[in-house]
């Protein structure tokens, strides 16, 4: 798998990405089934850097580094003991972001899309969209800052994010000029 969605380390391919925007990975979440039991006392003790949550590998940038930390995390279960093994690895969540660099009016855009959003301007600043398919949540911010969550394949990111581009651009804040005569 290559990595993807690094800005401007690549050209964007235009047939898979329409809007020229990808969304960059920000963190990818994973579990993985270390088929044995585990003494949580004991690794907390004797592995560096040690914290309660022994199933969650989070905090990769892409798939191929949260299967791979997954698999040094069983590998220090191992030097421990342990007889863990690695089974069942699945990513649990993908989180992506991107900027489509004009601001964007929320106000309408909730209006408009009451089904799917959620904008209460004083509790949270940013416009929560829920999308149906692909099943995806993005945060909208004014700014025009995007952050997609809840996505299984990265994929689905950057599906949700062309479903989203045209709807956007409809809502995005014209800039208006004051003449003075």
């Amino acid at each position: 798998m290559t990595e993807q969605g690094l800005e401007g380390s690549q050209p964007v391919d235009l047939s898979k990405h329409p809007s020229g925007i990808v969304p960059t990975l920000q963190n990818i979440v994973s579990t993985v089934n270390l088929d044995c039991k585990l003494d949580l006392k004991k690794i907390a003790l004797q592995a560096r850097n040690a914290e309660y949550n022994p199933k969650v590998c989070t905090g990769a940038k892409s798939e191929i580094q949260s299967k791979l930390a997954a698999r040094k995390y069983a590998r220090i279960i191992q030097k421990l003991g342990f007889p863990a093994k690695f089974k069942d690895f699945k990513i649990q969540n993908i989180v992506g972001s991107c900027d489509v660099k004009f601001p964007i009016r929320l106000e309408g855009l909730a209006y408009s899309h009451g089904a799917f959003s959620s904008y209460e301007p004083e509790l949270f600043p940013g416009l929560i969209y829920r999308m149906k398919q692909p099943k995806i949540v993005l945060l909208i911010f004014v700014s025009g800052k995007i952050v997609l969550t809840g996505a299984k394949v990265r994929d689905e990111t950057y599906t949700a994010f062309e479903n989203i581009y045209p709807v956007l651009t409809e809502f995005r804040k014209t800039q208006q000029w004051l003449v003075v005569l």
